[in-house]
């Protein structure tokens, strides 16, 4: 009986991606703090997962350079936010407090999925090697 490996990190993997892309977009929202007319863009997890999770059962396997990349779609479902600030006058909407926080919780959600990740790794080396 074969195990499948694709099916049972699938969904992970796809979710440590999409929250590396979340780091990037955060990211890129404090290094754009003092930028003039920046706006604050956010990317919603659930959403982009569902979204991911949708186009694998649609069979996400690119067999031909024509195909759509899904990686390429997960960066444009970056949108704005609504900023919870008042304009400072130059149009910037980053508040960098908040960016920061939510650049933490991704970290730690992200740190938990690797854990997550390590102990399914661990079970399955345990069971081929027989619980030794």
């Amino acid at each position: 009986m074969a195990i499948g490996f694709d099916k049972g990190f699938e969904l992970h993997s796809q979710g440590m991606f999409i929250r590396s892309q979340r780091a990037e977009v955060i990211a890129s929202n404090i290094a754009n703090a003092d930028t003039p007319g920046y706006k604050a863009k956010g990317l919603d997890f659930q959403q982009a997962l569902a979204q991911a999770s949708q186009k694998q059962k649609m069979s996400m396997s690119r067999t031909n350079e024509k195909h759509f990349d899904v990686r390429s779609e997960l960066n444009s479902s970056a949108q704005y936010r609504v900023p919870n600030q008042p304009d400072t006058g130059d149009g910037n909407t980053v508040d960098v407090q908040v960016e920061r926080n939510l650049y933490l919780k991704n970290s730690i959600e992200y740190q938990a999925s690797v854990q997550f990740l390590n102990g399914k790794v661990k079970s399955l080396k345990k069971v081929i090697s027989g619980g030794q």
